[in-house]
């Protein structure tokens, strides 16, 4: 196929979204022609038109044009149900642009947030702000685990909590869940839910299994004790019958990179007792957290766990500041950078980052956060493993204004490196974790397939061109290649750039 076939076949599309907006009032159908479609089910894609009205797909085939009829042609493009983000903090900053660029440019329809126990409102609050201010994709939230605790316990949460403390965060997640929510997530190696026992895990996890909800989890460790992490999660999925999923699954660890392959088969094994556990993932090797995530006793005097730290979970070279607010000076740079500008051992370094930083939160109670870090910690070979796995969907775990690039790349970056250069998936296998298998996976109904009566969240795109473009360097870049994005059933994006549409709903789970 000719780059001249492409543009012409790019303006069309143009021409064609352009008039959709135009007769956007006259609610008339609208006719997608020419597409290869992949439904999201997995299965091969071919060739198909589909029928939008409204908010709606109401049919998909051999199809032809209604009199008065919006027809876009997507001459032997692909046409998809829209990405579902299984982890997201899109949300940050309040959708200050309600278009999100960055999501759309990835075919991003859906954002999952409430992520690694951290929830800032009631999920019936969240639903009336998005309601009332809506942006140009979709929002469906899980119920943060440290959200209940700080509502209940507040500054005094550095302990087990009471039986009468869980009985309240009980009452606040049962309401929750009947507003929508999708389930309960936990962040197990943050403040405040590092101080949690698994007795108040496995109370709160009951009251979401009885609500029909899910759990989801950022473990209590992702790198040494990684097993024993994995072995609480899939006990709560045990005792309960709950859903479970690990969050952002990968081995943190110097000395186990290569074995995703022995942590999968110990997944299989789990699912093969009847414990519902999946994953989500990201495809890059290296995170972003905080400076003090690597001191599971959070003793920051401690240089022996700096050490450590700095030789078998990353290294000083692969752990650079993304945010300081002691200071901005050093945003971009490692800690074997800033170790060698002031001539001192990188583990002592890395000591005096994080003191400054408790001394900069103590003295800015409320100055939001102090700092962020990348760390480069995994394999590519286990993440190459994780992604394919059967069980996993990709997420970003991104936001906006981050320094890690997944906030910009993480879709994109799965069909051109997975899919097209090393084929670890063909792409109606990476179209079905993006889409069908989120929503099954998250409770989140009426999306993810393109089929008669499910909601029009579509994407057009050339699968020789999508790709990412966002590095650490350059991490708000744009990705390429997605020619149209709709969102229930308006076009919120064309030839990569929004219209200015905002069409997103909030989505409760188990509703259509």
């Amino acid at each position: 196929m000719t780059n001249h076939t492409h543009a012409r076949r790019a303006i069309a599309l143009l021409a064609a979204a352009a008039s959709l907006l135009a007769s956007a009032q006259a609610l008339a159908s609208t006719l997608i022609t020419g597409a290869i479609v992949h439904d999201g089910s997995g299965a091969p894609g071919k060739p198909a038109s589909v029928r939008i009205d409204k908010d709606r797909i109401v049919a998909v085939g051999t199809l032809r044009p209604r009199k008065g009829e919006t027809v876009i042609p997507a001459d032997g493009l692909v046409l998809a149900p829209g990405f579902i983000d299984a982890h997201s903090h899109h949300d940050r900053g309040d959708y200050a642009d309600r278009s999100m660029p960055l999501l759309l440019a990835q075919g991003v329809t859906t954002i999952v947030i409430g992520q690694d126990g951290d929830s800032d409102a009631p999920t019936a609050e969240v639903a009336r702000r998005f309601t009332a201010r809506p942006a140009a994709i979709n929002l469906a939230t899980y119920t943060g685990h440290g959200f209940l605790r700080d509502k209940v316990m507040g500054e005094n949460y550095k302990r087990p909590a009471t039986p009468a403390e869980v009985t309240a965060m009980q009452a606040l997640l049962a309401a929750d869940l009947k507003a929508g929510s999708l389930g309960l997530s936990t962040g197990l190696e943050y403040d405040p839910g590092i101080y949690s026992a698994n007795d108040e895990l496995l109370s709160l996890t009951r009251t979401a299994a009885k609500g029909g909800g899910r759990y989801i989890s950022h473990m209590r460790n992702e790198d040494v004790t990684f097993d024993a992490a994995l072995d609480e999660l899939l006990d709560l999925g045990e005792k309960t019958g709950i859903p479970v999923q690990v969050s952002h699954i990968k081995l943190g660890v110097v000395d186990r990179w290569g074995t995703a392959k022995a942590t999968l088969a110990k997944l299989d094994a789990a699912r093969a007792r009847e414990i519902k556990v999946t994953a989500d993932v990201y495809p890059y090797e290296y995170w972003q957290s905080t400076l003090t995530v690597l001191f599971p006793k959070r003793d920051y005097t401690d240089i022996e766990t700096a050490r450590f730290a700095l030789t078998h979970l990353t290294t000083p070279e692969g752990m650079l500041l993304g945010f300081y607010a002691p200071d901005p000076s050093l945003v971009g740079k490692t800690i074997a950078q800033i170790a060698a500008e002031r001539k001192e051992e990188p583990a002592l370094t890395y000591l005096k980052l994080i003191q400054a930083s408790e001394a900069w939160k103590a003295a800015n109670p409320d100055g939001g956060r102090a700092e962020a870090v990348i760390g480069t910690a995994m394999d590519p070979r286990d993440v190459a493993d994780f992604i394919a796995w059967d069980h996993s969907v990709i997420c970003s775990d991104g936001m906006i204004g981050s320094r890690h690039p997944r906030g910009a790349g993480a879709f994109a970056k799965v069909l051109r490196l997975y899919v097209r250069e090393q084929q670890r998936l063909t792409l109606a296998q990476a179209i079905h974790k993006m889409t069908a298998q989120t929503a099954e996976q998250l409770g989140i109904k009426g999306r993810g397939l393109i089929r008669p009566g499910y909601k029009a969240d579509l994407v057009v795109f050339d699968p020789e061109k999508v790709a990412d473009r966002a590095t650490v360097e350059d991490p708000g870049a744009s990705a390429v290649g997605m020619m149209m994005v709709m969102v229930n059933g308006q076009v919120v994006a064309d030839q990569g750039r929004p219209t200015g549409a905002y069409s997103g709903q909030f989505l409760k789970r188990g509703v259509k």
